[in-house]
């Protein structure tokens, strides 16, 4: 399985009984064991887990991650090829060096797994508490109990029947080192997940397994999270549309699946939450989270899957929570016209490699007498940036390319999964002009509330790992932002896949006809075919040229008609004379079996009988869709199945439906507690449930009959040389061309790949240089494939040139939010600080004393020499912030400020009395008001001010940009200025908080329900019969 999902931890009681019976100690290798240790002398303790001394090489516990050990260990068992693969590094590597380092460690693990087979199913559950009783003892010896993963290993041959390969064990081991593993497409990386999510959940604070979409997320928690339930850990799923509750309680478990961006989003939410009791005070913040409605628990281990994908490419674009600012222009339309009349390279010019255009002096004169304004830039009207954004939208962002219309929304399409991605916009009033380009309904603008950056988001995790089938091509920037090294896993079995060289063709017609051509060829020999495009629009083109040739095909890509299905077609693959089309890589996460997935297969058919029986009619869809389709069904093509079931088989299904409707309540369950069900059904788990062992039953009896089929057609498919791929055109990244190839050959399976190229590709066309342009120019023919080693080096170069273009933008993002970044962390933590904390009385106190010093020096200042002091104006500005300073006179000023020192000292005095003294006053009115008060000043002018100081940042980095035609670096006027904004925001919330607060005034309400107006639907009683008004 090719994707996992992420974990989230729970505290879990240990117990006092020992984990592991010494027979479990004794059960070593004793050759084993002597090579591990320096001293034959070894202490068997009930307490302890493992086999265990203080001169164990192996398990000691010290800071050193057992590393150094382990190395010294494997050099004597390095083998002879091993050895000369590292002296030799001129091939790929394949991971034998990893073999070698990890054998000691899986020798060991092996060793227990006879032990560990014998105990019974309660016996393996109870290691589990023993473990996280040692793990809690001393959180830093993890390291010493690497052998759990036998327990591991075991309970998922018991559950899943699946028993983890060595390599898998590796790649475990990888992970929970805190690296990047990389393992080839069809190893078994969502297996291999569970294994560091268990030992890193023991401690109790928590595994989060990232993913790249909901339905990986649901499928690996229903899947392999049955590992981590059976041995007593809890097990979480977080999914779009779920409740502040839900989350809460899936954050909480030991281990939690969510995707990147919905614990992304997560965070941010939960940085923007109110106190959720004092709802008679308004604030500017729209879909408010409460204090008592914080999800996400502290970070602690987090496992991501594909984390190239998560990483690397959508590291270019940040998470933002907006909020809506003012209502949608009519100048997007009127722009839109105008863009429409313009012609390219008269009125304007496009830089594709930029994604950038600008006006030329024609276009600027046209568009100021369209518009009859004098200035296209006047700040009043800045019809500037509209006419901009409507050329783009007419020249870069095309339709099913970059985005696709669902109703009356444009949906982004990712353009490296193909997947949509719901709930995305783009900023700058680029989206509103996409939709007023497409004449449709424009929503509102909006305005940033809070933003990070992915790398700076999981680089708060203190244990970071990641693992993919592509991940050495981009080591160096996995190193130098993340830290994290990639490690290559070995393959189960030898890798016999043939990749074929390239064929180029001058134009992109020549390409195409050859692709069909292509895989006319293999589909006759019966080889299934899988032909990778990178986009709606070239999928949707090579479907109506199969359709014309008669080659029956399935078509994969961001349409809403082909979303659902995306499981089942790339499953399915694998058949014999099956052809797919996807864009990119969507389908990801799902292993293309040769001969078809039999159980796969068994599980839908079983799926498409039970969930109308029982699922709720208003759960709706489980895709990613604001408006769900009236009516839900699981019905799948007729065409999936290799054959019709026998009647005695049909029987047995549909007596464990009816059993299963009858017992659980006919259409009561929400769909995802049905699809939970269904998954349990549908593995080895031991059960006791009756309902369930008849689905398991009928499943087992499905999967047979398929089986018996789908295994004649694997030997076909092996027989006609497997899977063969077809690359349309080379990506941006050649890891991204290696995710489509990796799909064939997987666990040593034959197979083949092939890329069809056009020098008019949009990679060479905008990054190719003269190079290619000159080939353009010299070959004539359009449908002859052209070969030459100068061709593809410079193919090869152009691909490189794109890679480091992408690398610099995703390194200038990571540096430009690293100055963000560090006074995130300082507004989140005040902000919690304030959310969290039960008296705000010493954090006032604090702003009071650092308002009097801001209004001394601004009034006096530290330098002015004493006969110039202007006591007169500083009293001015003292009373203007509080009232209650009235009583200060110069004479009293001046009997106190023998030194500036005294008189600051004084001042401050006097600050921290009036705070107290107006404290007192409203408690006297309304006792827990002013706690209730000071909350929610501190949190909305942190909120607000917040706000402005992301938008003043936003057009500061616009502007630094400019400086560098002065010979000054841009970042670093960027850090200066960012900073200096800061330290005045900070200012600015304190002399904010503080004045408010000597300024507030509670007013008496005669009818304390006409309050309840502010969003809470009266939910939340009013503290007293008192509102108030902060006179700002």
């Amino acid at each position: 399985m090719a994707l996992a999902s992420v974990s989230h931890g729970n505290t879990f009681s240990s117990s006092s009984s020992s984990i592991l019976s010494s027979n479990f100690h004794h059960s070593l290798n004793p050759n084993f064991t002597k090579n591990l240790q320096s001293s034959r002398e070894c202490v068997n303790s009930s307490s302890s887990i493992f086999r265990c001394g203080n001169k164990h090489r192996f398990l000691q516990s010290d800071g050193n991650r057992v590393a150094r050990d382990r190395k010294t260990l494997t050099v004597t068992a390095a083998s002879l090829g091993g050895l000369l693969g590292g002296i030799f590094k001129g091939g790929a590597d394949t991971g034998e060096s990893t073999r070698q380092q990890y054998a000691a460690t899986v020798a060991l693990i092996n060793s227990l797994e006879s032990e560990l087979s014998s105990v019974p199913d309660s016996v393996l559950r109870e290691r589990t508490e023993q473990l996280k009783q040692r793990a809690r003892q001393s959180p830093q010896s993890l390291d010493s109990l690497l052998p759990a993963f036998a327990v591991v290993r075991e309970a998922s041959k018991r559950v899943l029947g699946l028993r983890p390969f060595d390599v898998q064990l590796i790649g475990g081991m990888v992970l929970h080192k805190g690296e990047i593993a990389e393992m080839r497409t069809g190893e078994g990386k969502t297996l291999v997940a569970i294994l560091p999510a268990y030992l890193n959940a023991l401690t109790g604070k928590g595994v989060h397994i990232v993913t790249v979409n909901d339905y990986l997320a649901r499928r690996d928690c229903e899947w392999v999270g049955q590992v981590a339930r059976f041995l007593g850990l809890s097990v979480g799923l977080i999914q779009q549309n779920m409740t502040s509750e839900e989350r809460r309680q899936n954050y909480s478990c030991d281990i939690t699946y969510v995707t990147n961006s919905e614990l992304g989003f997560d965070y941010l939410r939960d940085n923007l939450a109110m106190e959720s009791n004092f709802y008679a005070m308004r604030t500017s913040i729209i879909n408010i989270l409460f204090v008592d409605e914080l999800v996400i628990r502290g970070f602690n281990y987090c496992v991501i899957d594909e984390v190239d994908s998560i990483l690397i490419d959508e590291a270019r674009t940040p998470l933002i929570i907006s909020g809506p600012a003012e209502k949608p222009s009519e100048q997007y339309y009127k722009a839109a016209k105008i863009a429409t009349a313009f012609e390219r390279d008269i009125h304007y010019t496009v830089d594709e490699k930029q994604k950038n255009v600008l006006l030329t002096e024609q276009g600027y004169a046209d568009a100021e007498e369209i518009l009859e304004v004098n200035d296209l830039y006047d700040p009043r009207e800045q019809w500037a940036s509209f006419i901009i954004n409507a050329i783009k939208a007419k020249e870069l962002f095309l339709r099913d390319v970059n985005y696709i219309i669902r109703g009356k929304e444009v949906l982004i399409v990712d353009e490296f999964s193909g997947r949509v991605m719901q709930g995305r916009r783009w900023s700058d009033g680029l989206h509103q002009a996409v939709e007023a380009k497409e004449r449709l309904p424009i929503q509102n603008e909006t305005v940033t509330l809070a933003s990070i950056s992915y790398q700076n988001f999981f680089l708060q995790f203190p244990k970071l790992c990641g693992m993919t089938g592509t991940a050495a091509t981009e080591s160096s920037e996995f190193e130098s932002i993340y830290k994290l090294k990639v490690t290559i896993v070995p393959t189960n079995k030898p890798m016999i896949r043939k990749d074929e060289s390239d064929v180029v063709f001058r134009a992109t017609n020549g390409k195409w006809q050859a692709v069909v051509v292509e895989i006319s060829r293999m589909n006759k020999t019966g080889r299934p075919v899988l032909v990778g495009t990178t986009s709606v629009e070239q999928s949707d083109l090579l479907s109506t040229q199969l359709r014309e040739a008669g080659i029956p095909h399935e078509v994969l890509n961001a349409k809403p008609e082909n979303v659902e299905r995306e499981a089942e077609i790339v499953a399915q693959s694998g058949r014999l004379g099956a052809v797919t089309i996807a864009t990119n890589m969507a389908g990801r996460g799902t292993d293309i079996i040769l001969g078809g997935n039999a159980e796969f297969m068994a599980r839908l058919k079983l799926r498409e009988l039970l969930m109308p029986s029982v699922v709720k009619p208003a759960e709706g869809v489980f895709v990613s869709v604001k408006k769900a389709p009236p009516k839900k069904t699981w019905k799948v093509s007729e065409s999936l199945f290799p054959c019709v079931l026998s009647e005695e088989t049909t029987k047995v299904v549909e007596e464990a439906v009816q059993s299963a409707a009858s017992s659980w309540g006919r259409r009561s369950l929400p769909e995802l507690e049905a699809e939970e069900r269904l998954s349990y059904a549908c593995e080895k788990g031991p059960t006791q449930d009756e309902v369930i062992a008849k689905l398991r039953h009928s499943f087992l009896e499905v999967a047979k009959e398929y089986k018996a089929y789908t295994e004649e057609e694997k030997k076909k498919v092996i027989a006609a040389g497997g899977l063969h791929v077809v690359g349309s055109e080379r990506h941006e990244s050649r890891r991204i061309d290696n995710q489509l190839r990796g799909r064939s050959g997987r666990q040593g399976d034959p197979g083949s790949t092939r890329f069809f190229l056009s020098l008019e590709d949009n990679i060479f066309r905008i990054f190719g240089g003269d190079r290619i342009q000159g080939m353009m120019r010299a070959f004539r023919v359009e449908d002859l494939p052209i070969e030459s080693k100068m061709l593809t080096k410079a193919l090869d170069e152009a691909q490189r040139k794109v890679e480091n273009y992408f690398f610099d933008i995703r390194k200038q993002l990571f540096e430009y939010d690293e100055v963000l970044n560090s006074q995130r962390d300082r507004v989140y933590t005040e902000r919690r600080r304030a959310l969290e904390s039960e008296d705000l009385q010493s954090l006032l106190i604090e702003y009071s004393e650092l308002t009097m010093d801001d209004i001394l020096e601004a009034n006096i200042g530290s330098d002015a020499p004493k006969e110039n002091w202007d006591f007169e104006k500083l009293i001015a500005k003292l009373q203007q912030y509080c009232y209650l300073l009235n009583d200060l006179t110069p004479d009293l000023l001046v009997s106190k400020s023998s030194t500036y020192e005294n008189l600051r000292n004084y001042l401050r005095l006097r600050g921290r009395e009036a705070y107290l003294q107006k404290r007192d006053i409203v408690d006297r009115e309304a006792p827990g008001l002013m706690k209730e008060a000071e909350r929610f000043l501190i949190l909305s002018n942190i909120d607000r001010l917040w706000k402005e100081h992301l938008q003043a940042l936003k057009f500061v980095q616009q502007a630094v940009g400019l400086r560098g035609y002065a010979q000054r670096d841009p970042l670093i006027e960027y850090k200066l200025e960012g900073y200096n904004l800061f330290i005045e925001m900070m200012a600015q919330i304190r002399r904010n908080v503080i004045y408010s607060i000597y300024q507030f005034k509670p007013v008496m309400v005669k009818d304390p329900a006409k309050t309840r107006n502010d969003g809470t639907n009266g939910s939340v009683p009013p503290p007293s019969s008192v509102s108030s008004e902060a006179k700002v």
